[in-house]
């Protein structure tokens, strides 16, 4: 049985240009996530973010607040179905 959560994690804001995904990726690393953080088209940050539920819960309310120069003025946490093949926390780019 997989005891791992899985969540996706929209966070709007000043979230881009402030090293949120660099930040993130540490953030996951220090928790021991595994997922991935990408910017979106539309200025936000998405996460998909999974562990323990209490690592994952930590690295959510670290990103209810984000990097020094982030303004955090949203997020939106959704369920979603824990993902076998991820073995590490990725930065992703958009095309």
């Amino acid at each position: 049985m997989n005891n791992e959560f899985a969540k996706h994690i929209i966070i709007t804001g000043r979230v881009q240009g402030v090293f949120f995904r660099k930040n993130a990726k540490q953030k996951a690393a220090e928790f021991k996530i595994n997922g991935w953080v990408k910017n979106t088209p539309d200025d936000k940050v998405e996460i998909f973010a999974q562990g323990n539920a209490e690592n994952l819960n930590t690295f959510i309310n670290w990103c209810k607040q984000g990097p020094q120069k982030a303004i955090v003025e949203d997020i939106e946490v959704t369920e979603k179905q824990a993902d076998n093949t991820l073995k590490e926390f990725s930065i992703l780019y958009y095309d």
